[in-house]
């Protein structure tokens, strides 16, 4: 294992680099890649910069997430985009950092209300395939010049770069939440009701069907008084879905909330775990499909998990639809790869970036399919 201590270090690393590179930060996301040696991010890590009254941090892309989020809390402030802890779902160990967050784009139930962790992207520091440091952005949101690397890089998995800083912007955690629960809806009448409850004036921040536990969950965060007026005129603009349960309680709907981040329902069962993104309309003809063994509907129908038979190619039962389906959690096999194939055009726009920032094509060469 490789392991710079600095960004310095990672440029020569890089620079000098003439065989294949597994990048990896805690490791939570990604196992031992065949071929090619690991490049731990771990040796940079530290919060350099934090300014609780411009809601700006800046820190070292190995620093662990938990340790960001203390001192976040500290401040009664938090990340909005709510990055998903994959341990549990993955079977793997070590702690996330905040590189391999933004580096796979990793966005929780929340998105559908605040955004995508990109979209709280400030700046990033990074290493490219060549060893050539690269900063883009800065400490405000409006600082972007030329290419938008900033944005670019959330979501590249290590393949243009290694990062070495991120800069973020954080906003103040609620004061409380609490969240309506309906029993027993089918799928249809799920999505049905958290389309009704997102379009509303009340502000939900989360909308989740556990199927098999037949609980649709929908999560409002602000001020206490707030709050409790608005879990009860959205129960009543949901009232034609029956009636539903109030939870008041902060920690429970904590609790509840952070297993639909980890897609805690899929977890030590056995088979492939696949990730659909789709129109949130369509989500119960492709669950219909899928005959899925388990399912977890979050972004109000707008992502899936399923968890299907082991080696069962999601892709051919679901048909052409609008959206995308990726395998995180089964055996790779060559006549299905994880992730689905990229149209024509941008398969050459990423071919293009892939020779600009990657050029001999040594940046995580596992994650190519």
């Amino acid at each position: 294992m490789i392991a710079p201590g600095s960004e310095t270090e990672l440029s020569e690393t890089l620079a000098q680099a003439s065989a294949p590179l597994a990048v990896r930060g805690g490791a939570t996301r990604s196992g031992a890649a065949a071929g090619a040696e690991v490049l731990s991010t771990a040796g940079l890590a530290g919060i350099s910069l934090y300014e609780p009254g411009a809601l700006t941090l800046v820190a070292g892309a190995g620093t662990p997430l938990g340790e960001i989020e203390a001192v976040l809390g500290r401040e009664g402030q938090r990340l909005a985009f709510e990055p998903m802890d994959h341990r549990g779902l993955l079977g793997t160990e070590g702690a996330p950092t905040i590189g391999g967050v933004v580096a796979g784009n990793v966005s929780g139930p929340r998105r559908v209300a605040v955004g995508a962790a990109r979209d709280f992207m400030l700046g990033v520091r990074f290493v490219d395939g060549a060893g050539r440091v690269v900063k883009n952005g800065g400490r405000v949101m409006k600082n972007v010049t030329g290419y938008d690397l900033v944005r670019l890089m959330a979501g590249s998995r290590g393949r243009l770069g290694v990062l070495s800083e991120v800069s973020l912007k954080v906003l103040p955690a609620p004061e409380t939440q609490g969240m309506i629960v309906f029993d027993g809806l089918s799928v249809e009448r799920a999505v049905a009701a958290m389309s009704s409850a997102l379009g509303s004036a009340y502000e939900v921040t989360g909308a989740a069907h556990d199927a098999a536990a037949g609980r649709t969950m929908l999560r409002i965060e602000g001020f206490e008084t707030q709050v409790a007026y608005r879990l009860g005129r959205l129960a009543e603009h949901l009232a034609g879905f029956g009636v539903a349960e109030t939870v008041a309680d902060p920690d429970a709907v904590r609790d509840a909330w952070r297993e639909i981040r980890d897609a805690a329902p899929l977890q030590g069962a056995m088979g492939d775990v696949w990730r659909i993104h789709c129109r949130p309309s369509a989500a119960p003809k492709l669950l219909s499909r899928l005959e899925a063994e388990r399912v977890l509907v979050d972004w109000g129908g707008g992502l899936l998990w399923a968890l299907l038979p082991e080696g069962t190619d999601a892709r051919a039962r679901l048909g052409t639809f609008d959206g995308h389906a990726t395998r995180v959690r089964g055996a790779p096999r060559p006549d299905v790869p994880a992730r689905p194939p990229e149209a024509g055009p941008v398969a050459a726009l990423t071919a293009g970036l892939k020779a600009r920032f990657d050029p001999r094509g040594i940046l995580n060469p596992d994650l190519e399919a």
